[in-house]
């Protein structure tokens, strides 16, 4: 399958719940179809440095932010194609490139055993990020279910839905099982709208009839915030007891 390897849109997060997720898909139906992945578990390890300056400075919501991460669509193996991607965001538009490679290569790739296999400047664009940022590691493993939907008129209006959002900070492969940390309430779904110019008027209406309105979550910022950080706090509680 042929991928996209850079992108520039909006993209909208929406929580909604079960109820009104099942309102937008009878809307959706004749505009948007499922795409080649249909509904699939992803995957995702997010690198930060070992403070979780990435993080840190993200959910500070600044003008502009980075993240770099892998994401497989399904359990990998040492032979899967995966993607590396550099993710940034700079007033509200999402700046995103990826490269498609194995994910034995990538993991050595990323933690300098092995240079890339065919440079470019996508490459060269991560490896900047990785020698300024110095001492990226994996850090955090992020899954959840995902069903993705394209426009049928051949624009880039997308429209995603994720639920079953898991986080941990063990076992971070994407050849691991699916399990971790809840991240969302009971009966909520993630919703995001993903262009790079307006929304559709049949969409606008939906949500203006539901009621539903933009949000600002983050997984990994969640993730962060919810679990990370607490963990963090009572280790350096513990360290100060044993002195």
């Amino acid at each position: 399958m042929a991928y996209q390897a850079v992108f520039q849109r909006y993209e909208l997060k929406y929580m909604i719940t079960r109820e009104q997720k099942e309102t937008i898909l009878h809307a959706m139906q004749p505009y948007m179809a499922l795409d080649d992945y249909g509904r699939t578990t992803i995957r995702n390890i997010y690198y930060d440095t070992d403070t979780y300056r990435l993080i840190r400075h993200s959910i500070e919501k600044p003008v502009y932010k980075e993240k770099l991460r892998l994401r497989s669509y399904g359990q990998a193996c040492a032979d899967s194609k995966i993607f590396v991607e550099l993710k940034k965001k700079y007033k509200s538009v999402v700046y995103k490139r990826r490269l498609s490679m194995t994910e034995d290569s990538a993991m050595q790739w990323l933690d300098g055993r092995s240079a890339c296999g065919e440079p470019s400047q996508i490459s060269g664009e991560i490896e900047y990020f990785i020698s300024y940022y110095k001492t990226l590691k994996p850090r955090t493993f992020l899954s959840y279910e995902r069903e993705a939907y394209f426009s049928l008129d051949r624009s880039d209006f997308r429209v995603t839905f994720d639920d079953h959002i898991l986080s941990r900070q063990e076992e971070v492969s994407l050849q691991s099982q699916v399990w971790g940390e809840p991240l969302l309430e009971e009966g909520k779904v993630l919703m995001e709208i993903k262009c790079s110019e307006g929304i559709p008027l049949w969409m606008t209406s939906v949500l203006s009839k539901e009621r539903i309105f933009k949000s600002s979550f983050s997984k990994y910022g969640t993730a962060y915030q919810e679990i990370i950080y607490p963990q963090l706090k009572r280790e350096k509680f513990y360290d100060r007891c044993m002195v």
